[in-house]
């Protein structure tokens, strides 16, 4: 079974910026598609970023295109996303979640395992 845990989250101003780190266990990280995912307080989970097993493919949401990158070490069973210039729009809870798969897909149905999650504030 794989465990994911998201880290890196906290208090931010806008226009800051916060790297969250996603460690997966077992030995699925390298063939599997990654994703993040955020959910603000009162609004449904909306994706943000995936990310194909190899890292060669990303997609991003529009609200975040040109601010975040999702990047992989799948040496490190490691995804990432670096977040700049954020917004108050930005604050939620972040999720990573692995998709056995293979791709980085905007849908949720397409992800196996989920993390925890950690909360990324931005205050104005």
């Amino acid at each position: 079974q794989v465990q994911l845990v998201e880290s890196g989250g906290g208090l931010v101003q806008a226009g800051g910026s916060l790297r969250l780190s996603c460690a997966a266990s077992g030995r699925t990280f390298g063939s599997s598609g990654m994703g993040w995912f955020r959910q603000a307080p009162g609004k449904e989970r909306e994706f943000v970023a995936g990310i194909s097993w190899g890292g060669s493919s990303t997609i991003y949401a529009d609200s975040v295109k040109g601010r975040f990158t999702i990047s992989r070490d799948n040496a490190k069973n490691t995804a990432y996303l670096q977040m700049n210039s954020l917004k108050p729009e930005d604050t939620a809870v972040y999720y990573c979640a692995q998709n056995t798969n293979g791709f980085g897909s905007t849908s949720q149905k397409w992800y196996d395992y989920w993390g925890q999650g950690t909360q990324v504030t931005v205050s104005s």
